[in-house]
């Protein structure tokens, strides 16, 4: 049996840690999701100027929403878009060079195949682990900020109906919630201390992270402003409604986890199978690798596979 498949993997993993630990070494253990530490206090914390602080949370939020008019990069931009990834368009660039030639090294050493197959598999390893990786990222940043939501919004009804205005509520949120939903509250916070609008600054943090939920507080918090009226009572409905809706979801999730996983099985499976036949007898195909069809079957294989997850993503794709 030829363990160059295992090495294969490997070789990925190794990748995926290498990229992770660069990302901590280089901004600091609080930027990691895992951290209960708030970032923007711990900055604050060390004396860094709140103006400081500000620019820089700010710039890394909004840095890769210039990349969207990049044909082949605007995929992974508007992902690191939404984890608000610290690297810079380019240096994510670099990194996925430095990642291929890691990945090339490395089977180089492990692996006896050809230098083209080599090149093309250190290529997809490179680019592949940068995106697996932003593109986790993001669903958990996304995923951590609509459940912290209605907790925050809550936390705000609360310090209106003491008496505060709704800056300060923001500012009391983004002290007592945890990332990463404290940081972007933060820079709402004080952008709102130096001038901007509150509704304004809520608006384009509901486009940049492309959040249903946002848009509604920031519709709510916009309304109250030209029309008045007891912005607590309103956010406190909202606060049911951001709840109930994040159960929805969650029901519907679990709903079709079965039929999505399924899908996901059926598609990979004959990949697997081709693998594990590839490696338990090399010589399996040889009698037919020669045929006409058979360059043409593997293709009309690779299109059912993809219609097949295509169809099963529509049939499970549930609007709410």
């Amino acid at each position: 049996m030829s363990a160059e498949p295992i090495i294969y993997g490997l070789i990925f993993v190794g990748v995926l840690v290498l990229v992770e630990g660069l990302y901590l070494v280089t901004f600091g253990k609080s930027i990691s999701l895992n951290s209960r530490v708030n970032r923007r206090l711990e900055m604050l914390d060390k004396g860094t100027g709140r103006e400081e602080v500000l620019e820089k949370l700010r710039k890394e939020m909004q840095q890769h929403m210039k990349t969207k008019s990049i044909p082949l990069y605007s995929l992974l931009g508007e992902k690191a878009q939404k984890a608000a990834i610290a690297f810079t368009p380019r240096q994510l660039i670099m990194i996925m060079v430095v990642l291929g030639m890691v990945a090339f090294l490395g089977l180089t050493v492990g692996t006896e195949t050809s230098v083209p197959v080599r090149i093309m598999m250190s290529v997809g390893i490179g680019i592949g682990a940068v995106y697996f990786w932003v593109s986790h990222k993001a669903n958990k940043r996304l995923a951590m900020i609509e459940e912290q939501l209605p907790d925050a919004v809550e936390l705000m009804v609360r310090s209106l109906r003491v008496g505060h205005p709704f800056s300060s509520a923001v500012q009391i949120v983004s002290k007592e919630v945890q990332d990463p939903l404290a940081s972007e509250m933060g820079i709402i916070a004080d952008e709102s201390a130096y001038g901007r609008d509150v509704g304004d600054a809520l608006k384009e943090m509901a486009e940049r992270l492309d959040m249903q939920d946002l848009r509604f507080l920031a519709v709510a918090v916009n309304i109250q402003q030209t029309s008045g009226g007891n912005l607590a009572e309103i956010l406190a409905g909202l606060a049911r409604v951001i709840r109930a809706r994040f159960r929805l979801f969650r029901r519907v999730k679990a709903i079709t986890a079965e039929a999505k996983w399924s899908g996901k099985f059926l598609s990979a499976f004959p990949i697997v199978a081709l693998i594990v036949i590839n490696v338990g007898d090399p010589t399996y195909y040889d009698e037919v690798r020669d045929h006409p069809f058979f360059i043409p079957a593997c293709f009309a294989v690779g299109i059912f596979l993809g219609l097949n997850l295509l169809v099963m993503r529509i049939l499970t794709d549930i609007k709410v």
